[in-house]
């Protein structure tokens, strides 16, 4: 039987893909105090991703990201990644960024109102 992910796991997921390298709560702590447009959060988050990695184990989430594209793909199975469709992917990872590290974009006239 095939579990589905939840939005728990996908925030798992993200957190895992956009955090695995050394001091990387540091760095979304600075980048969320700052702001930061969509052009630079991909900047970042290709960064974090780095080239190409993953991770996964005896009942933990499969994980496949890399920076191009800023694509991360999150299962509780086995995936292939060239066939499967990634669960973010450019806008979406810039998006779910933004809400999971709370970093703002300083472009945003609205923003101004707070």
């Amino acid at each position: 039987m095939t579990r589905s992910l939840i939005e728990a796991d996908k925030r798992e997921g993200f957190l895992r893909a956009t955090g695995g390298f050394s001091r990387a709560g540091e760095r979304w702590t600075e980048r969320a105090a700052r702001g930061m447009t969509d052009a630079e959060l991909a900047e970042a988050l290709a960064f974090e991703l780095g080239i190409f990695g993953g991770s996964c184990g005896p009942g933990a989430l499969h994980l496949t990201f890399q920076g191009a594209g800023l694509k991360i793909w999150i299962s509780w199975e086995i995936h292939n990644h060239v066939t499967t469709k990634p669960t973010f992917e450019g806008k979406s990872t810039i998006a779910m960024a933004r809400l999971i590290y709370g970093i703002k974009d300083p472009a945003d006239k609205q923003l101004a109102l707070f």
